[in-house]
């Protein structure tokens, strides 16, 4: 399964913008997604200056096309993404892919890289699915990075202290560079699979694979001992430095914000192979795109977690206004008062970044700012509901958190009605209503 069999079934369905115009790749794409980025489509740049590649933008733009990308819908989603890591399904290597059209030497200057914002250090990789392995192959892993363009055959690589960052110590103990396949134009279910974050050790190509239904197929990189999609658009073979570090950034990150300057290792391009007539595929920073995929996962370790602790859960949105990361907004059913906070605890648990959750009703819209704001506004007490959690460790994508630790204040705001109070108290007016009047909006609302 590829990117190209998705962008072909979302043709179908009316969902590809073609830019047909001359843009640029710096700051002219990047621009033009974003001023589609609510709920728009993909963006397919057919003419792009300086290059003979297109550009597409926006895959996973909407929680409706990842759904569709995995054949299921919204309340099967948590589901489908937490039974894919729980069950991964070892892909089938193949001796040979569409990825193998072109084999050539490292020239990324000739990629349509593209510069996002104004104080950007530079042109940025920001949708490759990397696979590395530790140096005994016993460990493996399949995560998204965003890389800087240094020159024709070097990256920085921002390496979080996650699991990519655990093999490259490994790999430093080890006295040897770390060896990487860094995919690019992948189909959306590569993409989630390597923005989640199952056990160590869990390879997310499996993960990706159970996504697809066992479809997934890989081969083995020449240069270097690593993996990459057999139909994948491009794929650059690379070792990350154990010992050579270049200074990254600043760039834009989930929250809008730019990121810090630091000290990261540098990827050396050994080789490319890349369809003839490759699509490069790139992710806005602070884009719906970048928020979905690394909310998703997200909000399904906490759905999973809450639902320990509470009845049911019923909704939950890692929300726009926190940048996809920061805030979270849970609709949950009760049995005793203390539910909601129990929720919050939870949430706050399964997602250690998050910095400001709220627990509501199933009434409440979790996805509707102000519904939100009206059960806060009615059903919150700030002597009796709000939690306040002291130099906990949240995200250094938060700008007013410590930038080194990302040492925070976190709170919660239990905005459920209170059940020692009536229930009629806290019900939303309603209008009776029947099939006739409905008709008759239906009659008005329609164009003339």
């Amino acid at each position: 399964m590829s990117l190209r069999d998705f962008l072909e079934l979302m043709e179908k369905e009316d969902q590809v913008l073609h830019v047909m115009d001359d843009v640029s790749p710096k700051f002219e794409i990047s621009y033009i997604v974003k001023r589609f980025d609510k709920d728009g489509p993909i963006l397919l740049f057919e003419k792009v200056s300086g290059g003979i590649n297109r550009v597409v933008a926006n895959v996973c733009g909407t929680r409706n096309r990842i759904c569709e990308a995995l054949g299921v819908n919204g309340t099967e989603l948590y589901h489908k993404l937490l039974e894919a890591c729980r069950s991964p399904i070892k892909p089938k290597i193949a001796n040979d892919g569409v990825v193998c059209e072109v084999v050539e030497e490292p020239n990324l200057l000739k990629l349509p890289v593209l510069t996002h914002f104004e104080r950007d250090a530079g042109p940025y990789i920001t949708a490759s699915v990397i696979h590395a392995k530790s140096p005994d192959g016993a460990f493996e892993n399949v995560s998204i990075h965003r890389l800087q363009l240094l020159d024709e055959r070097h990256l920085a690589i921002r390496l979080v202290p996650r699991h990519l960052y655990r093999l490259w110590c490994l790999a430093k103990e080890a006295k040897k560079d770390l060896e990487v396949a860094i995919s690019i134009g992948t189909h959306p279910a590569v993409m989630l699979a390597a923005a989640s974050s199952p056990p160590f050790g869990v390879n997310e190509f499996a993960v990706a694979n159970t996504l697809l239904g066992g479809k997934l197929r890989l081969i083995k990189c020449m240069h270097v001992d690593a993996y990459a999609p057999a139909d994948a658009e491009l794929v650059l073979e690379g070792k990350i430095s154990i010992s050579r570090e270049a200074m990254e950034g600043p760039l834009v990150d989930i929250t809008g914000t730019y990121d810090v300057q630091r000290m990261q290792p540098i990827v050396e391009i050994l080789g490319i192979m890349h369809r003839g007539d490759y699509l490069y595929q790139a992710v806005l920073p602070s884009g719906s795109e970048h928020r979905l995929l690394m909310g998703l996962p997200r909000e399904a370790a906490i759905y999973e977690a809450v639902s320990k602790v509470v009845p049911k859960v019923h909704a939950v949105n890692l929300s726009v206004g926190g940048g996809g990361w920061l805030h979270a907004v849970i609709s949950i059913e009760k049995q005793v008062d203390g539910d909601g906070k129990n929720a919050i605890l939870a949430a706050l648990a399964a997602h250690p970044s998050l910095k400001h959750v709220i627990a509501v009703d199933p009434d409440i819209n979790v996805f509707d700012v102000s519904d939100v704001e009206w059960a806060i506004a009615t059903r919150f007490q700030a002597n009796e509901d709000l939690l306040i959690i002291e130099n906990a460790r949240g995200s250094t994508l938060d700008s007013s958190a410590d930038q080194e630790t990302g040492l925070t204040a976190k709170m919660g705001i239990d905005a459920t009605c209170p059940m020692t109070k009536p229930k009629e108290k806290f019900e939303k007016a309603k209008i009776p209503v029947n099939e006739r009047v409905e008709g008759l909006i239906r009659k008005l609302l329609s164009p003339k």
